[in-house]
């Protein structure tokens, strides 16, 4: 166990990059804990995208409109997570650390003070954080639970098991967490790996079988096009491709726990091939066979085949929503290293890897939220509509952040930052505009969430000043020297000497 006092990198990277010999062990292992959350975003971002096309046109589903949601997402994925996390943030790293709040502190130290702007943002991205690492599991596991009732044999007999699953599933996940995160990766690792070349698989089986014209998804021309067509349309069904992106911010919050080379080799050669084959193969399905839009995903599997994707869907998330649970250990800890939050009990988990670590305080809590909201809501689609709100906020903070470091740690012009961050910055306000359409239908649960974090760490730091403040206005130093005689120190004899780096 061990108190924060000042933020450090993990034992095992420097500046982001693994020791010898620690590459393959911990990219497996990031597969299973970084890309959990991003990796089962085909179970319902799709989906959930076409439901509105569905609605609004009475079930007609046009081939641009297909191209179009497909593009859309492609190219999220480009810009926001290959461009924005891989290529830039996970390149701001404080000792090996990552996260918006070890960026902040890298920035303070940079800076030489905590500025309003820096503290705001800090407060900001915490609050966001966990709101998001609340709702993850949540939606994660009943959208793979909800696979069954697609399954001929089931439907209709399995609805009522649904919510029970998940809970099950949900409490066992929060009971292994104790045994860290190298125990829990390696655990996970594999059956991640499994997923993530499934998806690959049953995205190329259907581009093959369903029609080549999909990859025409891969111009932004359809993208552009689909908005500029649909208007109103095109605005709500962005809040929904949104999810696709969802887990972005795992990459670098976890980056302590695994190095920066490592996340950045597995979402380049693993996870991003993956998931561009499992969308396109989708928008190849649903155009040749349109009544597979209630549950693309697992009508992607033939029939023999839909009760083991229905398994591994659910174990990839258990994985997904370990993703959130790793971040947000490492996300406290940092709060409490830069006096957001009073002190908690970290437990380091590793002997070798200082940057795993578990908190059975946050533990509890997270599976306490968890657990309400999936009482509350019972189902994926229901939990949709307040799903992105919180990341899309945890976005744009990091954004602002990545254009204070590039004046401030990078050195660049006030143009040249102000260029790096724009199209980020663009392409996350219009998501963060169409994903405020679901406040009156959930969406208002996050930034509740968000809005009482935010509170309680600016009354933790408050206090704090305040205490402070009125603690040195009453102790004199006459005061400290009468305490030493009354209580002296204890010594020993002999000579310290103190070797410092």
């Amino acid at each position: 166990m061990s108190d924060a006092s000042s933020i450090g990198g993990a034992a095992h990277t420097a500046n982001g990059k693994p020791t010898t010999g620690r590459f393959w062990p911990l990219a497996l292992a990031s597969i299973g804990v970084v890309f959990g959350d991003i990796g089962t975003s085909p179970l319902y971002a799709f989906k959930e995208s076409i439901h509105h096309i569905n609605a609004e046109r009475a079930g007609v589903l046009l081939r641009d409109d297909v191209l179009g949601v497909i593009s859309l997402m492609l190219w999220s994925l480009i810009i926001v997570v290959t461009l924005k996390y891989v290529l830039l943030l996970l390149r701001l790293d404080n000792r090996g650390e990552g996260g918006t709040l070890s960026l902040t502190a890298l920035l303070q130290r940079t800076i030489g003070r905590r500025t309003p702007l820096l503290f705001i943002v800090a407060l900001i991205a915490a609050g966001m954080f966990f709101g998001d690492a609340l709702l993850t599991p949540a939606m994660s596991v009943l959208s793979a639970i909800e696979g069954m009732t697609v399954i001929p044999e089931l439907k209709g007999r399995v609805e009522g098991f649904i919510v029970p699953g998940a809970l099950v599933l949900l409490t066992c996940l929060f009971l292994i967490q104790k045994k860290g995160t190298s125990v829990v990766g390696k655990l996970f690792g594999p059956v991640c790996l499994v997923w993530f070349l499934t998806l690959a698989a049953l995205g190329l089986y259907h581009i093959a079988q369903d029609g080549m014209a999909i990859l025409a998804a891969i111009s932004p021309h359809y993208a552009v096009s689909f908005l500029l067509t649909h208007s109103v349309l095109g605005f709500v069904v962005l809040g929904s491709v949104f999810l696709c992106v969802t887990g972005a911010e795992a990459l670098y919050a976890d980056m302590g726990h695994f190095g920066r080379k490592p996340i950045a080799a597995m979402w380049t050669w693993l996870v991003l091939p993956s998931l561009a084959l499992n969308y396109l193969g989708q928008g190849a399905m649903v155009l040749a066979h349109p009544e597979t839009t209630e549950n693309p995903f697992f009508m992607m599997a033939p029939d023999f085949l839909q009760i083991p994707l229905v398994i591994l869907a659910t174990l990839a998330t258990v994985v997904a929503s370990q993703a959130v649970i790793t971040g947000a250990y490492s996300l406290t800890q940092q709060a409490v290293q830069l006096g957001l939050l009073p002190r908690l009990r970290i437990v380091n988990t590793s002997a070798s890897e200082h940057g795993q670590i578990y908190m059975p305080q946050i533990n509890w809590m997270l599976l306490a939220g968890v657990v309400i909201l999936v009482l509350t809501f019972r189902s994926s689609s229901a939990l949709a509509s307040a799903y992105g709100v919180s990341v899309i906020g945890t976005m744009i903070t990091s954004s602002i952040l990545i254009f204070i470091a590039a004046r401030r740690v990078w050195k660049k012009g006030i143009w040249l930052s102000a260029l790096i961050v724009f199209p980020f910055l663009l392409v996350e306000s219009v998501f963060l505009a169409s994903n405020m359409l679901k406040l009156p239908s959930g969406g208002y649960v996050p930034l509740l969430i968000a809005g009482f974090l935010m509170l309680l760490m600016w009354t933790w730091v408050r206090g704090t000043r305040i205490l402070l403040a009125r603690t040195r206005k009453d102790l004199t130093v006459q005061d400290v020297f009468k305490g030493l005689e009354v209580n002296p120190p204890h010594t020993v004899k002999g000579t310290a000497v103190f070797l410092t780096a």
